[in-house]
């Protein structure tokens, strides 16, 4: 059977950055696939279930309400690896495109305060499992230790 593409990434390499996973054509569209990689993968920790699965609630909203992403958002969640997130984009885009994005994303994230959005029993599956101060800390970490200072090596797969 042949690999898909997400293993053919020498995760020995990778470090936590911006990368474009995956472009695909869906009709006469383009859909690009990014990583959003956190955690340094076989290195790091990896981020436990709550603080992801916070992450994706307060991306995924952020992201359905933005004023220029909302519309082209197909998909935002984890990696089962829980080193990081995939986003699916409508369109056809570069890692260092969506750097700003990223940033007001994980802003909002770090910042966020109160009730995390669908943090109840009628609208999500495992709504307790959520810890918001984790959240904030990755979200700070991956803003000051790879966006702020974001470098082709962050941006590009190694070879």
């Amino acid at each position: 059977m042949k690999k898909i593409a997400s293993f053919t990434v020498d995760h020995i390499r990778l470090l936590p950055g911006l990368y474009v996973s995956r472009k695909d054509t869906v009709g006469s569209e383009i859909v690009t696939t990014f990583d959003i990689r956190i955690t340094r993968p076989n290195q790091e920790p990896v981020m436990n279930t709550a603080e992801v699965h916070t992450i994706e609630h307060l991306g995924a909203t952020f992201l359905r309400n933005h004023p220029v992403y909302a519309p082209k958002t197909i998909y935002f969640g984890p990696m089962g690896c829980r080193t990081g997130f995939y986003l699916v984009l409508a369109g056809d885009y570069e890692s260092s495109e969506l750097v700003d994005l990223m940033k007001e994303m994980f802003a909002f994230i770090r910042d966020f305060e109160g009730e995390v959005p669908g943090a109840c029993a009628k609208d999500c599956g495992n709504y307790l499992d959520m810890n918001l101060p984790m959240a904030h800390y990755y979200a700070r970490k991956y803003l000051t230790e790879v966006l702020d200072q974001i470098t082709e090596e962050r941006l590009t797969y190694p070879s």
